[in-house]
């Protein structure tokens, strides 16, 4: 398949993350985010024996999957939660402007950074159309930052280490899951989870952080990251969309013009040489 289908399988996925998020509000989130990434390590569990990678590729995946999860998790702690996710949803822009850093093979276009800028705006329409915002500062939109800034380094990078099988997200996974289940145990009470719970979370692990993770790698390792990066705000717009179609409220103009600078930022993207 095109690279880029691959990455539009991971968006699809990550699309019915907010959906989920939203029904499971009620579990802490770091115990949430670490039984889904051990969940969605599971089907790599048979090929086990591609996952032996050097330590500097295991430490990349740690660095990607747990730190972007740890650092968003403090960020919607310490910030309004609206802004905190906008900040966040810089990555595909930062994956776009930083890929002739990392990837010295790869030229950066006017019509690649306009077209990722138009993607942002479109991003931020739609979040904050959907939700409000506050409008106040914070400190906490620091580390939605630094965890915009790690996945997109992450995505990056895995083009500069030796080559891995995809299979080896998996232990990326695995470890990243653990590593959510100690904080959860160090910083967050004790829960209780029904079999509802449980089965929800096992479709968010065995979906938006499970296979999703295992599409984007094919993806990054086969694809231009400048295109890439800015089909990725195709996941804002259609997580809000979901949500928006989940709990029955009208689509709104915002979020239609949201989709128009998003789908148009994505072809001119796309298409650029």
């Amino acid at each position: 398949m095109h690279p880029n289908l691959y990455a539009l399988g991971a968006i699809a996925l990550w699309a019915s993350l907010a959906t989920l998020g939203v029904t499971l509000r009620h579990v802490p989130p770091f115990l949430l985010t670490g039984l889904a990434l051990v969940i969605g390590s599971v089907p790599a569990w048979p090929l086990v024996r591609q996952w032996r990678v050097p330590a500097g590729t295991l430490a990349l995946g740690i660095y990607g999957l747990f730190g972007f999860h740890f650092l968003l998790f403090i960020s919607l702690r310490l910030a309004p939660p609206v802004e905190a996710n906008l900040v966040n949803y810089l990555w595909p822009l930062l994956i776009v402007v930083l890929a002739p850093m990392v990837r010295p093979d790869i030229k950066l276009r006017p019509t690649h950074v306009l077209a990722a800028l138009a993607g942002f705006a479109g991003a931020a329409i739609a979040i904050l159309g959907a939700s409000g915002a506050s409008g106040t500062w914070s400190w906490g939109y620091l580390p939605a930052l630094a965890s915009a800034f790690i996945w997109a380094t992450y995505s990056l990078w895995t083009r500069r280490v030796p080559v891995f099988p995809t299979a080896a997200i998996g232990l990326f996974g695995l470890v990243s899951g653990l590593l959510s289940l100690l904080c959860h145990a160090m910083l967050e009470p004790s829960a209780t989870l029904s079999a509802r719970d449980w089965a929800l979370i096992a479709v968010l692990g065995l979906g938006p952080l499970g296979a999703a993770f295992f599409l984007w790698d094919k993806a990054l390792k086969t694809g231009d990251p400048r295109q890439i990066g800015v089909l990725s705000y195709l996941t804002p717009l259609s997580s809000t969309a979901l949500l928006v179609a989940v709990t029955g409220r009208a689509l709104s103009a915002s979020i239609a013009l949201a989709a128009a600078l998003i789908i148009g930022a994505a072809v001119v993207g796309t298409r650029a040489k």
